[in-house]
C-alpha cells in the first residue's frame, strides 16, 4: 500500500512540474517593439572613500596624490541580454564625458539613454576614450561631441586627439611635496591604441521596461588608476603621463580596471 501511494505521489508531482512549466512557457513576457530608458551612474571614489576634490589619498607605496579636475570618456554603451542579444546604443550618440564637476551632491554622474530595446539585460560593456573607428571618420564625422570634448579640455588637437582620460592635481612623495600631477592619457597616434573596453555583469537582471527606468550604479576607483593592474610611482615619472607610449599604455590598462557594478534600481 505504502508503494502504490508513493507511486501515486510521484505521478502527481510530474504532473504539476509539467503543468508549472506549461504556465511558465506560456506566461513569458512579450516585449518586442517596446523601449525604455537606463540610467548609468558613475559614482567616482578612492578604494572604500568617496572621492572630494583637494583631499588627500595615500597610494600603496608612501606617495599621495590630491587632485582638482577628474574626467573620462565614455562610449560605445551596449547592453546584453539573458538570451545573448546585444543591444548597442546609437553610434551618433554613444559618447559621453563623466566630469566629476557634473555630479550632484552625492558625487554621482548621470548618463540616461533613452529608447533602449525592452529586455532582461545582464551586464553592459563600455569603451573608454575613444575607437579608432571613430576618430577615422574625421573631425566632421564628430559630431556635436568634437565640440563639447573641445569645451571640457579633453582635447590636445584634432591631429594629436582626444584625452581618454583628465587627472590634474598634485602628488606628494617622501622627497617633494605638492608638486604638479597631469595625467592627460589618450591614443598615441597610429602607433599606440590606448582604447580600453569594460564589461561588468549586473548582480540581478535590469529590467528594461516602457514603464521602468533601472539605474545600474556604478563605481569607479580613481586610485586604480594608479595602483590598478600595475602600481606605478609618481617619482618614476607617472606624475606627468601625456603621449610616452609606455606610461599611457600601462594606465589606460590600470583605468580599464577601476569599474564595478555596485548595485542595480529596477524602479
Amino acid at each position: 500500500m505504502k508503494l502504490l501511494k508513493y507511486t501515486f505521489a510521484l505521478l502527481a508531482c510530474a504532473v504539476i512540474s509539467a503543468c508549472s512549466s506549461d504556465d511558465d512557457a506560456t506566461s513569458t513576457e512579450d516585449l518586442s517593439g517596446q523601449t525604455g530608458s537606463l540610467t548609468l551612474k558613475y559614482d567616482n571614489g578612492v578604494g572604500d572613500q568617496d572621492f572630494l576634490f583637494s583631499t588627500s589619498y595615500n597610494k600603496s607605496n608612501s606617495e599621495s596624490f590630491k587632485l582638482e579636475n577628474v574626467k573620462y570618456i565614455i562610449s560605445n554603451v551596449r547592453f546584453t541580454d539573458s538570451n545573448g542579444d546585444v543591444f548597442m546604443y546609437p553610434t551618433e550618440d554613444n559618447v559621453f564625458i563623466v566630469d566629476e564637476e557634473d555630479g550632484n551632491n552625492a558625487g554621482e554622474i548621470y548618463i540616461t539613454l533613452d529608447n533602449v530595446d525592452a529586455a532582461d539585460y545582464v551586464s553592459v560593456t563600455f569603451g573608454v576614450g575613444i575607437d579608432q573607428e571613430r576618430f577615422a571618420l574625421g573631425a566632421e564625422g564628430q559630431g556635436d561631441f568634437l565640440d563639447l570634448a573641445d569645451e571640457k579640455g579633453m582635447m590636445w588637437s584634432w591631429a594629436t586627439g582626444y584625452k581618454f582620460i583628465r587627472l590634474d592635481g598634485t602628488y606628494t612623495t617622501s622627497t617633494v611635496i605638492d608638486e604638479p600631477l597631469n595625467i592627460h592619457m589618450g591614443s598615441v597616434g597610429n602607433s599606440l591604441d590606448n582604447y580600453k573596453e569594460v564589461t561588468l555583469d549586473f548582480p540581478n537582471t535590469v529590467l528594461v521596461r516602457t514603464d521602468k527606468s533601472p539605474e545600474v550604479h556604478i563605481k569607479a576607483d580613481i586610485a586604480k588608476v594608479f595602483d590598478g593592474t600595475v602600481s606605478v610611482n609618481f617619482a618614476d615619472g607617472y606624475n606627468q603621463v601625456h603621449t610616452d607610449e609606455l606610461t599611457t599604455g600601462i594606465i589606460a590598462t590600470n583605468i580599464s580596471s577601476m569599474f564595478e557594478v555596485h548595485h542595480v534600481h529596477n524602479d
